[in-house]
């Protein structure tokens, strides 16, 4: 499919869906992301992963550090 297409059934615009497609997006509307779900037929966690930084801290870690952990 194309971002043309895309935009078309999701009601998007082509510009707003390069931005995201070429990992540019500082934030996501979620009225976006239903938008391209619905069209697509998917989840937002079929679209979307998270990548820590080096360094950065898991959830489970509730903030510490590994020493005296």
């Amino acid at each position: 499919m194309t971002l043309v297409q895309l935009s078309e059934l999701a009601g998007v615009t082509v510009v707003n869906l390069s931005v995201l497609k070429n990992d540019r997006a500082r934030a996501v509307r979620f009225s976006t992301l239903t938008a391209v779900c619905d069209a697509l037929g998917c989840q937002p966690g079929d679209l979307i992963t998270v990548e820590r930084a080096p360094g950065v801290a898991e959830a489970h870690d509730h903030g510490r550090g590994a020493v005296g952990a």
